[in-house]
């Protein structure tokens, strides 16, 4: 079976939480961080995850990469849609990463900068790739990790759901281990703690709540953004 924890907050900084996440049908999980200002961030989310609700239960999305490309380009229309009936939200967008667990695999879905990490015999890996400017930056050498953590266009994506009706959506699939833990999280949390503790939290066995621990420890380190945290431990 599967354990997991989850929770969202607003932060020390911020007036709202745009985040919104989704402990899903078929055990899928989603996190969305949506921007845009003006309340349209949280709208973005908040689309995105209404569309995962109504569309993930069909029998006919099958839970592979095809399948989890199709969900979020559904959700990419209906927050384009959205932004020609109001264009007072011209730019809202929003950030996801999706997760699927099922027959000993793990398929993922991603586009923004929220991410998803796996813990297996404690290493952590990300699976996800930041589509940010900074990420790309240290990718091509320009910078380095320790630098992108200060940069000030750390927060610029590249691409998001909700903005460019031609959105590319990267996709995963990796087997999945007895006692693997996964992580999902908005970049309220993975630009405020280090992985290093991220990875001792997630191994810790004596801890009740893994997610408030983390959504703890990222407002401790200053909470400059709205914080979301799935923690999906798998015990079958």
């Amino acid at each position: 079976m599967l354990r997991v924890y989850a929770g969202s907050d607003i932060g020390k900084v911020r007036s709202h939480n745009e985040d919104n996440f989704l402990i899903g049908p078929r055990n899928t999980f989603i996190v969305a961080d949506g921007m845009g200002g003006h309340a349209a961030g949280e709208i973005a989310s908040g689309i995105l995850v209404d569309v995962m609700k109504r569309e993930l239960p069909r029998t006919a999305v099958i839970m592979d990469q095809l399948g989890f490309e199709y969900v979020v380009k559904e959700a990419n229309r209906a927050i384009l849609k959205d932004t020609d009936e109001h264009p007072e939200r011209v730019g809202m967008g929003t950030t996801v990463t999706l997760l699927h667990l099922g027959y000993g695999k793990a398929v993922w879905a991603q586009v923004g900068d929220s991410r998803l990490y796996r813990l297996r015999q404690g290493t952590l890996k990300q699976l996800t790739k930041d589509h940010s400017l900074v990420a790309e930056m240290v990718e091509s050498g320009t910078i380095t990790q320790e630098e992108a953590k200060h940069h000030p266009q750390r927060n610029m994506l590249l691409r998001a759901v909700g903005v460019d009706p031609y959105l590319k959506v990267d996709t995963g699939e990796d087997a999945a281990w007895k006692d693997d833990v996964y992580l999902l999280c908005s970049d309220g949390l993975s630009n405020m703690v280090e992985d290093e503790v991220i990875a001792k939290v997630l191994g810790d066995n004596t801890l009740e709540d893994k997610a408030k621990e983390l959504i703890r420890l990222a407002n401790e380190n200053g909470g400059r953004d709205n914080i979301t945290v799935i923690v999906v431990e798998n015990n079958e």
